[in-house]
């Protein structure tokens, strides 16, 4: 199971909000860059980057710091928040980003999001954000009526690059991830589901190795040394591996 530390950027810096709560943030570093070279240096091989700023305006506003974020890191960084047109497809991918999460965009029009996955094979991925099992929006300031899954499975047969699923209650609050709606989620859908959200222990991770998901994605408890990124990995790794 591969390991994404998450840097979500807002006013330029470093934070992690509580269950998707602007009012609710925590600022950990004023230089992400920093912070993105210390994942590397730990260990990761990949990182989730989340233009807060972008989620909220609508389009990606964070350019100058996902840039740097890029070229200092050396390693491929996935990028989520803003991105809902074809213009800003093509801005994050020039600015070196590997992987673009789509999701506000997913939900009004999924036909422009399985073209977008079409004409970039393998370089899209489903933002699936979940209240209570219905998807959340623009920054996830707005719930929908459409569960989660159907909004993965209606995506799915575009050639995605995987499908990123965070339940808003979790995420933030060190409380464990949704097994049970992440399990749900892998058998809908035939590509790859990460699981974002109330990762905090040791166990978390073990369990989500065993039950054979591909991914996941770790904010806070990696900030506050609930947990060190080097256990971690070696927790993801198969017995033997």
């Amino acid at each position: 199971m591969f390991v994404l530390p998450a840097i979500d950027l807002l006013n330029g810096r470093c934070v992690r909000l509580r269950q998707g709560d602007y009012s609710r943030e925590t600022v950990y570093s004023p230089d992400p860059v920093a912070v993105a070279r210390r994942w590397v240096a730990l260990g990761a091989d990949r990182l989730h980057l989340v233009d807060l700023d972008g989620a909220k305006a609508g389009t990606p506003v964070n350019a100058d710091i996902v840039r740097r974020v890029v070229q200092s890191a050396g390693v491929p960084v996935q990028l989520g928040g803003g991105i809902r047109t074809d213009a800003d497809l093509a801005a994050v991918f020039d600015w070196g980003v590997r992987w673009a999460v789509l999701g506000t965009r997913a939900l009004q029009d999924p036909g422009w999001v399985r073209a977008a996955a079409t004409r970039h094979p393998g370089r899209v991925v489903l933002g699936v954000d979940a209240k209570d099992g219905f998807v959340a929006t623009e920054g996830w300031l707005s719930v929908s009526k459409t569960k989660a899954v159907d909004l993965a499975k209606e995506v799915c047969d575009a050639p995605l690059a995987a499908v990123v699923y965070t339940d808003i209650a979790k995420d933030g609050m060190m409380a464990g991830p949704n097994f049970e709606q992440l399990a749900e989620v892998r058998r809908a859908v035939p590509v790859p589901v990460v699981a974002s959200g109330g990762v905090c222990t040791l166990e978390h991770v073990r369990r989500l190795a065993e039950a054979g998901t591909p991914g996941c994605i770790i904010g806070r408890a990696l900030y506050e040394g609930t947990l060190t990124l080097p256990e971690v990995l070696e927790a993801a790794r198969p017995p033997g591996g």
